[in-house]
């Protein structure tokens, strides 16, 4: 789509909307950023430098005379600006949709209510074992539009794609896609409604072709009833299963032994005991990644190794200390049920377990089995500890309220005995006392470090 003077609103002032902002003025567009909040000094600094003029605290008249409309993941699509555009029928793209115009690498995108960021990471460390060009970018940390201009036809893009970033997408199109799995999540951004937030992510294939590949994790019930309405389309992507349950065309275990099968090969990787990662949920995420490099080429030996070595990414099930015999562990970046769940069902050993946050519409109870053969003490932080506290009580034998994270962690440390496990793993997004997800992470190891 050709920019150049047109004039262009792009709401939302962080870290993608301003690499949407300048990535537009270097192709010759008029550009103003909008925010309803304020931002960082980081990013008023990045946009004065790029001469690109910039309103915080609200949209002005100013904001309702773009041509189009680009959004950042933050801002929703009940916004008054984004309503304003509709109603006048001029276009709302996303900022994935924008930086796609000028890619000129093959995209592979992941998506999925829990573990794309693991699996993007993995991905992305399989490519560097074997020596492969890539680039990794979107929602695991950098912006799409930061790195377009540096996409080449010898480069892969690795991206990990939200919810959000896949609102609003007419052009976007990825050569192999990964969807995960489908769990509720952000519903709060979705009316309420989980068809809605599942009508999100099915818009990744949905900009696929017969010419593409789509893999997809079997064992998710919601996916798989998904992926079963797409095949009786008359033009959807090769559809690909990964499964650690039965034997399907893909990636599956037999035997105990990790193994990717099709109409042109059968081949054995490793056993799923040596798998670097712990957890059910790892083992699936580590059958979609042998898949995605599979089908992008990559051979089995930088597989095999990334398999049995990789460490995992930040915030996510990450050990911190132990300290009198009680381990800590940051899983910050659990920021709905379904990732609490999977935390909760890596562990044998007594947990105390801090939750809270900002809610998402979520409902807590559907913890109930984990929490009551494992959980000894929740310590509940931020806004929804109160909606924690009436969906758990009876539940955990013990919950307490905690107003800091500091004070969070000296309560686990005052309860906690030999051979327990304190696991930050809150179910909620961070923006009710945290700058991000991984702000909230690093003043937990702080407060652990500091014990």
């Amino acid at each position: 789509m050709r920019v150049e003077q047109s004039h262009i609103v792009v709401a939302g002032a962080a870290r993608s909307g301003v690499a949407v902002a300048e990535l537009l003025k270097s192709r010759g567009a008029r550009v103003l950023v909008t925010d309803s909040g304020n931002v960082g000094r980081i990013f008023t600094e990045r946009l004065e430098k790029a001469g690109i003029p910039f309103e915080l605290g609200g949209h002005s008249s100013r904001a309702l005379e773009g041509e189009l409309l680009v959004l950042s993941p933050g801002v929703p699509d009940s916004s008054p600006i984004v309503t304003y555009y509709r109603e006048q029928g001029r276009p709302v793209f996303s900022e994935i949709e924008v930086a796609s115009w000028y890619c000129k690498s093959r995209i592979i995108a992941v998506t999925g209510s829990n573990g794309k960021t693991t699996v993007v990471s993995w991905l992305a460390d399989v490519f560097r074992r074997a020596g492969r060009p890539y680039l990794l970018a979107g929602n695991v940390g950098t912006a799409f539009s930061e790195i377009v201009d540096q996409t080449t036809p010898e480069t892969d893009v690795i991206l990990e794609v939200s919810s959000f970033q896949l609102d609003h997408l007419e052009h976007f199109h990825a050569k192999v896609a990964v969807m995960l799995n489908i769990t509720p999540d952000h519903l709060n951004r979705y009316e309420n409604q989980f068809e809605n937030y599942i009508a999100s992510k099915m818009q990744l294939p949905r900009h696929q072709t017969a010419d593409d590949v789509l893999i997809y994790g079997y064992d998710d019930p919601v996916l798989r009833n998904q992926i079963e309405s797409l095949s009786g389309e008359p033009s959807h992507p090769r559809l690909v299963p990964f499964s650690s349950e039965v034997s399907v065309p893909g990636a599956c275990i037999q035997k105990g032994i990790i193994r990717i099968q099709s109409d042109h090969y059968q081949e054995e990787y490793i056993p799923m005991r040596q798998m670097a990662l712990p957890g059910t949920h790892n083992l699936r995420n580590g059958l979609a990644v042998a898949l995605a490099a599979r089908i992008c080429e990559i051979e089995k030996e930088p597989i095999r190794e990334s398999l049995s070595r990789f460490e995992g990414v930040p915030h996510r099930l990450q050990k911190v200390r132990e300290l009198e015999g009680v381990r800590y562990y940051n899983d910050s970046k659990a920021t709905n049920v379904n990732a609490v769940w999977y935390a909760l069902t890596s562990f044998s050993q007594p947990l105390i377990l801090i939750m809270g946050g900002r809610d998402k519409g979520n409902d807590y109870s559907e913890l109930a089995p984990e929490i009551r053969k494992k959980v000894k003490l929740i310590v509940a932080i931020g806004e929804a500890r109160e909606k924690i506290r009436q969906q758990l009580e009876g539940i955990a034998p013990v919950i307490w309220f905690a107003e800091s994270m500091q004070d969070a962690v000296r309560k686990c440390y005052l309860k906690a005995e030999h051979g327990d496990v304190v696991l930050m793993s809150p179910a909620c997004a961070s923006f009710d006392m945290f700058e991000s997800y991984e702000d909230r992470g690093h003043k937990f190891m702080q407060a652990v470090m500091t014990l």
